[in-house]
């Protein structure tokens, strides 16, 4: 019993650390608040429809709770600007993902955390950053929350423009299966804005 209860201690603990460095990336960009927890919460709900196992469940939900934990390494002036990035500006921006899992390398507990951040960006069909893998290259892991975070970024609001319509976010998703995204996390995405009929999934 008591080696459970430490267990159950800390699994806690774990969790309550992820949340605080996910909040703390959060913080940084003005327009995005809560951005990384709805991200895990989409990907979770991914992982569930597709039978995935609580446990794996809760490690996807870890993922994309860390998938944007290098932007902590991007300037706030950058990733708060208004205007247009310049060509170095969005260099750095992209340069996320590997400041991301370089930051997250030594939780070997945890890879997912590391497959995450490093290759949310990839494309399924090779046009993506930082490696430019393509199909199941990119780790199934990075494959979720790549969609889970593209349909948040779509339905935010941003300094330039406000929440993006349901019907157009579906449209995007849709066009995307296959180049942006694995077709199958795609259409995962699809049934679960079929089902949303309040446009409840989107910032609020």
């Amino acid at each position: 019993m008591a080696l459970k209860q430490q267990y159950e201690k800390n699994e806690r603990l774990s969790m309550q650390i992820v949340q605080s460095l996910s909040s703390s990336i959060d913080e940084k960009d003005t327009y995005t608040s809560g951005h990384s927890i709805r991200v895990a919460q989409y990907s979770r709900e991914i992982a569930k429809r597709l039978g995935r196992s609580g446990e794996e469940q809760k490690e996807i939900y870890m993922t994309g709770l860390l998938h944007d934990v290098g932007k902590i390494g991007v300037p706030d002036a950058i990733i708060n600007k208004p205007s247009r990035l310049s060509d170095d500006e969005y260099n750095m921006i992209k340069n996320h993902p590997v400041m991301g899992a370089r930051i997250l390398k030594n939780i070997t507990e945890l890879p997912k955390l590391v497959t995450g951040a490093r290759w949310h960006h990839e494309h399924f069909d090779g046009t993506g950053y930082p490696d430019r893998l393509s199909g199941m290259e990119i780790p199934e892991a990075a494959r979720i929350v790549a969609v889970a975070d593209a349909y948040d970024a779509m339905t935010s609001k941003r300094s330039y423009r406000d929440v993006l319509s349901q019907e157009y976010v579906r449209g995007e998703l849709e066009k995307g299966k296959g180049t942006q995204f694995d077709p199958q996390f795609a259409e995962v995405m699809i049934q679960m804005i079929e089902e949303d009929v309040d446009y409840e999934m989107r910032e609020k």
